[in-house]
């Protein structure tokens, strides 16, 4: 077996593949020889994206039901399948913040993008696995889902641990239709949304860092080699699992001198 194709002849769905660990992960894909079907909101973005990589691109507002519905049966109609579902999308605005400063419009605008959206996902993706008996999906948590921040992002947080309890449900749920679900949880990303965050509070970013064992934030592609693999046949043993990828974050007692 090709260890470089793994994935080859697959279909992939990738929600915020335009940037970030999404657009990562599309590249990681694609070089591994699945088809592409790249979701953003951002139009401009994600066209000049799948012009470059030569993938499919439909602009989706992924808290848009009907919206996802047409990415994921854009794909189907227009490459035979979705063998792969990386529900990726996410926001993290500064008006989400502690609890007491925190209002209900940015509460609802994190869930409707974080949360809900995974769950238009995931049932559109079924829609098309199940017949088929066959599919992985991957859902981006975080390692907040996991750990407590006395740095919060209430809606944040609180969006992330109900991706990672229904990634697990679905993962039991579907096991023996031979569709897996798992919940990618990464630590802190060196993306644009992250640099954006701290490069406003670099107090903020320094406390966070200190708690990382590997003393750096994570790659996008570092977590597009996650994805991949979760993807992949390599992880045919693995279903409703917590996927941790965070330099040791969750694992430790007191960080390395």
């Amino acid at each position: 077996m090709d260890l470089s194709q793994r994935l080859k002849d697959k279909v992939a769905v990738v929600t915020g593949g335009a940037s970030g660990i999404g657009l990562a992960a599309v590249k990681r894909m694609r070089d591994e020889g699945a088809v592409v079907v790249i979701g953003d909101l951002d139009e401009a973005t994600g066209k000049t994206v799948a012009d470059d990589l030569n993938v499919t691109f439909v602009q989706v507002d992924v808290s848009d039901q009907v919206a996802v519905n047409r990415l994921f049966d854009t794909a189907f109609e227009v490459h035979g399948g979705v063998d792969i579902a990386f529900n990726n999308a996410g926001i993290s605005p500064p008006d989400d913040d502690l609890i007491e400063s925190t209002g209900i419009d940015a509460w609802d605008r994190v869930q409707d993008v974080n949360l809900k959206s995974v769950f238009f996902c995931c049932k559109a993706a079924l829609r098309h696995m199940v017949p088929a008996q066959k599919g992985s999906i991957i859902n981006t948590a975080s390692f907040v889902a996991v750990n407590g921040s006395a740095t919060s992002q209430i809606s944040y947080t609180a969006s992330k641990g109900g991706v990672l309890a229904m990634s697990r449900e679905l993962g039991i749920q579907y096991a023996r239709q031979g569709i897996r679900v798992n919940a990618l949880c990464p630590g802190p990303v060196n993306t644009p949304l992250l640099r954006e965050l701290f490069a406003k509070d670099p107090e903020r970013a320094a406390r966070r860092l200190v708690h990382v064992p590997m003393g750096r934030f994570a790659e996008p592609e570092e977590l597009a080699a996650a994805v991949a693999f979760l993807a992949s046949d390599d992880s045919s043993f693995i279903t409703g699992s917590s996927f941790l990828v965070d330099g040791g974050i969750t694992g430790h007692y007191v960080t390395p001198l």
